[in-house]
């Protein structure tokens, strides 16, 4: 199986663009539930991966002895604007493990908030790795090393026992052994993997689920809570992230990542699901997404109005001239 045309665009009712992707729908006994294209496409998670990235800071119980906050737990999950409320809460992790920003690996870049709201930073402006998008994770992923006497300069090695510990802990909750997963490097400098999209949504069907879950229960439910809880400081204004928390009303637990990744896990439902997106569009991305849970059934009509913005079904120009069209062209498969 390949992937197909999930959204195609239209121009003065000729087909312009089409984006081929696939879908993979999976529940918490990793069965297959629906999909489309090839649901076991290997695929880097990229953020998606955070929450399982944070499992072994928090099966340590890593967040009570520091004293992470509900709002801190959510940030190790977060691919965050940079405002100031993120960064106030990424110091407020670091203070906490007895660190400052300088220990961070994760680099740093202008805050995602001023390419959001397309807006420039203020004159004179000043960022530092508190503002970078992962800094919640980094500073989970130190406070690790801190609780375990491990060695900070170089965490995000892939030999580190810190990326081992995540090795091990994301290669159980996907159900795949740790040499099946294929790794590479993210935009932060720590390893990231790649799985079967099936796997992925699988991860999240089982941290969708909570307490509920026989090996990890109590991890899930309190990573799963706190994005749930907290989905601005999972992402921030104008994001992804935060309008779907928000319209699953504490059902869903989603999380985008770069190059066309997005999950979406119910708890209710006890499923997930898992999308890629082949050329990494973001608007297609998040179209196909809306049009996935609607075809799932998992949309009351309140729902589907909250959601319309992310479905872009209607192209216009600068002008505000209404030029061409936006539309899922899938229907999913029911089972494998």
């Amino acid at each position: 199986m390949q992937h197909i045309p999930l959204i195609e665009l239209t121009r003065g009712g000729t087909l312009e663009c089409q984006h081929l992707g696939s879908v993979a729908v999976v529940n918490t006994r990793g069965q297959l539930v629906a999909h489309a294209g090839n649901p076991h496409w290997l695929s880097f998670t990229r953020s998606t991966l955070k929450a399982l990235q944070a499992l072994p800071f928090i099966e340590a119980g890593g967040h009570r002895q520091f004293g992470f906050s509900t709002r801190q737990i959510a940030m190790l999950c977060a691919s965050h604007n940079g405002e100031d409320m993120h960064v106030t809460e990424a110091q407020g992790m670091l203070e906490k493990a007895g660190l400052t920003y300088k220990t961070l690996r994760c680099g740093c870049h202008v805050p995602m908030l001023f390419a959001q709201t397309e807006t420039s930073p203020p004159a004179g402006a000043v960022f530092d790795e508190r503002h970078n998008n992962c800094s919640g994770k980094h500073a989970g992923f130190v406070a690790y090393c801190v609780q375990h006497g491990l060695d900070l300069e170089d965490y995000i090695a892939p030999e580190h026992p810190l990326q081992q510990a995540i090795r091990r802990d994301v290669a159980r909750a996907v159900g795949l052994d740790a040499n099946d997963l294929t790794m590479g490097i993210d935009g932060c400098s720590a390893p990231n993997y790649a799985m079967p999209l099936s796997k992925l949504a699988y991860g999240y069907a089982r941290l969708a689920s909570g307490s509920r879950d026989t090996e990890f229960g109590e991890s899930f439910a309190a990573l799963g809570n706190a994005m749930t809880e907290h989905p601005d400081l999972v992402s921030g204004t104008g994001r992804n992230d935060l309008a779907f928390m928000r319209a699953g009303r504490g059902d869903w637990v989603t999380k985008i990542g770069a190059d066309g990744v997005q999950v979406v896990g119910s708890k209710s439902r006890g499923e997930a699901v898992a999308l890629k997106i082949l050329d990494a569009n973001k608007v297609a991305l998040h179209a196909a997404t809306v049009e996935v849970l609607d075809q799932l059934g998992w949309l009351d009509d309140a729902q589907r109005e909250e959601l319309k913005p992310w479905r872009a079904a209607t192209i216009v120009n600068a002008r505000g001239v209404l030029v061409g069209g936006r539309r899922p062209a899938f229907r999913l498969q029911v089972g494998g």
